[in-house]
């Protein structure tokens, strides 16, 4: 099982064979139910996660209590946060929650740490990933920053869309202001209001885009 997640998720990991072995044999296949704490924010990284199905939200909390989004991983994707706290043997500065049901291969820390003293394409692959989630990072900085609220509620349900490829997003209106870092009754205003506009359906625990980017 482990061995088809890699050559289908991570082909870059599983095409040096040695490497591959190593992670088969020293990691660990778990699944997640949906609001699962995966990484918590102060604690120090036991594991690097290598998500093969589902998606992980990965989050900073504010000085009231609050949270905001970082970054979505995906399948085929792990944490650069954690990976950067487990290398510098540092305490977590993020929290990382599934969004969803999600399958994910758990690389304890020595084992990471090893990989990328052994292998140059571990660290490449972070590298890379780095760059990836960087530019996402960057986007939600423009949209919680230089949009209006409406506009930006609107960017942030085009972007889980597009991630998904469907254009149902499956929700709360508290986690949407969680992310956004607003309020419930102002996401739900204005929401109604994008609603009003013809730019969105409200369903139970449900919104679904009319129209896309």
């Amino acid at each position: 099982m482990v061995n088809e997640y890699l050559d289908k998720y991570f082909p870059e990991l599983a095409r040096h064979l040695s490497l591959k072995e190593e992670i088969v044999r020293e990691g660990k296949l778990q699944t997640l139910e949906k609001g699962t704490t995966l990484v918590r924010e102060g604690e120090f990284v036991k594991y690097i996660p290598l998500v093969v199905s589902g998606s992980v939200k990965v989050c900073k909390e504010n000085s009231e209590g609050g949270e905001y989004l970082l970054y979505y991983i995906n399948a085929g994707e792990s944490c650069i946060m954690s990976a950067i706290s487990c290398t510098k043997q540092q305490k977590s500065s993020i929290k990382a929650i599934s969004e969803e049901t999600t399958e994910i291969l758990l690389i304890p820390a020595g084992s990471a740490t090893k990989f990328g003293q052994k292998y140059s394409i571990w660290n490449e692959y972070f590298f890379g990933l780095f760059k990836l989630k960087y530019h996402e990072l960057l986007d939600i900085i423009n949209i919680l920053t230089f949009s209006r609220k409406d506009v930006r509620l609107l960017q942030y349900l085009e972007q889980r869309s597009e991630r998904k490829s469907d254009n149902t997003i499956y929700d709360t209106h508290q986690n949407i202001a969680n992310d956004l870092g607003s309020s419930r009754e102002v996401t739900s205003r204005l929401l109604k209001k994008l609603e009003k506009e013809g730019k969105l359906h409200l369903g139970h625990g449900k919104i679904t885009l009319t129209k896309t980017k």
